[in-house]
């Protein structure tokens, strides 16, 4: 499972021109979900983002975590994060979980974020979707479950 997180001032996500999920300062992560992911990469990666010290306190220095400042995240499911562009000029997405095993991991690992307490909004899963990030430093940092479970 990967995940690709970034800090923002404030964050939405609108599916046919509807907005489905909207956050201010926190956290907006991409999550893909590859074959053989269990429920224990959902939950690592999750309490990992919620834990991850991203915020800076009054003297500038990354010692806040999203659970410090009550910060608020949009989740959003994208597989593409597994795309393979080692050979040709398409991307091969053959290391994706398929949708079905997706989609119930990715909501698993919505439940774990949820749980911690903090503001949580989601995109919809299988839909197209426009997302709107306003980056905070910039600071975007790539999360993989492989080989930390």
């Amino acid at each position: 499972m990967k995940v690709l997180l970034q800090r923002v001032t404030g964050a939405s996500v609108s599916v046919a021109g509807e907005v489905v999920g909207s956050i201010g300062r926190g956290l907006v992560a991409f999550i893909g979900v590859a074959s053989g992911d269990t429920e224990k990469d959902a939950r690592y990666l999750a309490q990992k983002i919620v834990n991850l010290r991203i915020f800076s306190d009054q003297e500038e220095r990354f010692n806040l975590s999203a659970l410090d400042i009550g910060g608020e995240l949009l989740l959003v499911s994208q597989f593409t994060l597994l795309a393979d562009t080692r050979k040709g000029r398409r991307p091969s997405f053959t290391d994706a979980a398929p949708p079905a095993e997706a989609e119930e991991l990715f909501q698993q690992f919505v439940d774990e974020v949820r749980a911690s307490g903090l503001k949580v909004e989601t995109g919809r899963f299988q839909q197209y979707m426009q997302v709107e990030i306003h980056n905070d430093g910039p600071v975007t940092i790539m999360l993989d479950s492989k080989g930390k479970v």
